[in-house]
């Protein structure tokens, strides 16, 4: 759960609480967090959106679009106020490990897990239990921002230098993994002699690791973004890969250029 940038939340409902916007509603003036106006939507049929006032802020809204047949933008879900990192916000190309920032940019959405059963996503979704740790530990290139199914004996990552999923049953209970700084799929293995999944491409140890959408805590969080229990659930019974989802985070002043 460590996260670098600083913007944060200012929660403007566009039309009446609960009724879908539409791209053509946009035609004229869209604002600037809109789908039509982010610079890196690609092939995304489904983008989450969170926005803050300021590069400092640590509230944030989050949004949530998806692309019709017809080629319009609707809000799935009315705004909803968000979390981020308890130093705000920092550029994801250039955020620092335990900073406090959360990772400004857009990223992809491919899995999840959580503590308790699958709500209903379809997005691959792994049940967490008391063995599973995420590791950060930036001694160890192979195994960083990696998944661990154990602890093993044998490892070659440090416990200190990982969090293990289970310390934390509130904001774990459902997660949405944010490809931020992660290794790409296709280079994982599974390495028999230490129990563990390495990585044949690390990635920068000195980004960060563990950036999730996950259930809200007691206050800020160290990088991820964090939503109400509820309001995770519907946005993972939401998400849906076939649609490509995508989250696009970043103060609201520099939204169009996540």
């Amino acid at each position: 759960m460590k996260k670098s940038l600083v913007v944060i939340a200012a929660a403007a409902v566009l039309g009446a609480a609960g009724v879908a916007v539409t791209q053509q509603a946009f035609a004229a003036g869209a604002p600037t967090y809109h789908p039509t106006r982010l610079a890196h939507v690609g092939d995304a049929k489904q983008l989450i959106v969170v926005t803050g006032q300021s590069t400092t802020s640590t509230y944030a809204t989050l949004r949530t679009y998806q692309l019709g047949t017809d080629g319009r933008w609707t809000e799935r879900f009315p705004a909803m106020p968000a979390r981020n990192g308890y130093a705000g916000w920092a550029w994801g190309n250039s955020r620092i490990q335990d900073t406090g920032t959360t990772p400004a940019g857009t990223y992809a959405i491919t899995t999840a897990f959580g503590l308790q059963a699958n709500p209903g996503t379809k997005v691959s979704y792994r049940r967490a239990d008391s063995n599973d740790y995420w590791v950060g530990d930036n001694k160890d290139p192979k195994t960083y921002n990696i998944f661990q199914p154990s602890a093993s004996a044998k490892r070659t990552w440090r416990t200190s230098q990982a969090e293990r999923l289970a310390d934390y049953p509130t904001q774990y209970a459902y997660a949405a993994v944010i490809d931020f700084n992660r290794p790409a799929a296709g280079s994982l293995t599974w390495n028999t002699t230490y129990s563990e999944h390495i990585t044949s491409k690390p990635v920068d140890v000195r980004r960060g690791s563990a950036i999730f959408l996950h259930v809200n805590g007691s206050g800020s969080t160290a990088g991820c973004v964090s939503l109400a229990r509820a309001d995770m659930i519907n946005v993972l019974k939401w998400l849906d890969p076939a649609k490509k989802p995508r989250i696009v985070m970043a103060p609201l002043a520099h939204i169009n250029g996540a």
